[in-house]
């Protein structure tokens, strides 16, 4: 194992997890795709950089190198920046202007660059400020509780703040469900019907995009663990 992982819950309500890596040597690792974005602060080779990474519509691979760290803020689904749109982070990493050592220009506000302990604080600010929000609507359209609003406008709204569409997170979270069953030791044939999958090359090719793994690749290196 190349990278040290640790993640913790958050009470705020806009973000889904709190996590950081360690990289003890050079290696990759593919990341499966979530749907959410996320704030990194990334430690390598003396330099501290905080960035946006918007959702990504597949798994991709990350070099990790030694020595370095990563800090991040993973933020809820339909949590989202009033003065950029998601969209505009799709697929993407932007790195923002640092300020001075400890702080960027987050648009026009100078932030302290948070640490693992402090992420609240700094979620706070970014709210005070007017930097954060959150829509519900989105929270009811994942759950169809959406009355008197016609299907379109749910899917115009729902892209519009989360950068993605809804049919794009149910595949994410039945891959991360099927990901999970192969984990546990669940057989293959039987996660296909148990996640709602057509077939196996159904299964796989769903896999493949959100996860970055095969069924059996899964499996093999959970038994590897």
């Amino acid at each position: 194992m190349s990278v040290i992982y640790e993640d913790r819950p958050s009470d705020s309500p806009y973000v889904q997890t709190v996590w950081r890596t360690e990289t003890i040597s050079d290696g990759y690792e593919m990341v499966a795709a979530d749907g959410c974005w996320d704030i990194l602060v990334i430690k390598q080779a003396g330099d501290v950089r905080l960035c946006l990474a918007g959702p990504t519509t597949e798994a991709v691979p990350i070099t990790h190198e030694e020595g370095s760290s990563y800090l991040g803020i993973r933020f809820k689904i339909g949590a989202f920046m009033p003065h950029m749109p998601i969209s505009a982070l799709l697929n993407e990493v932007t790195i923002l202007p640092q300020a001075t050592s400890r702080s960027v220009w987050f648009h026009d506000s100078m932030l302290p660059i948070p640490d693992f302990e402090n992420v609240e604080a700094f979620v706070e600010r970014l709210t005070r400020n007017r930097l954060l929000d959150r829509d519900t609507f989105v929270d009811a359209a994942l759950q169809g509780d959406v009355k008197d609003v016609s299907l379109r406008s749910v899917q115009r709204r729902f892209l519009r703040v989360t950068g993605v569409t809804q049919t794009y997170v149910y595949q994410v979270e039945r891959a991360e469900q099927a990901a999970a069953m192969l984990r546990q030791g669940k057989p293959i044939i039987d996660t296909v019907f148990a996640a709602g999958y057509v077939d196996q090359p159904h299964m796989t090719k769903a896999l493949k995009r959100f996860v970055g793994l095969t069924p059996g690749q899964i499996v093999r290196m959970s038994k590897a663990e």
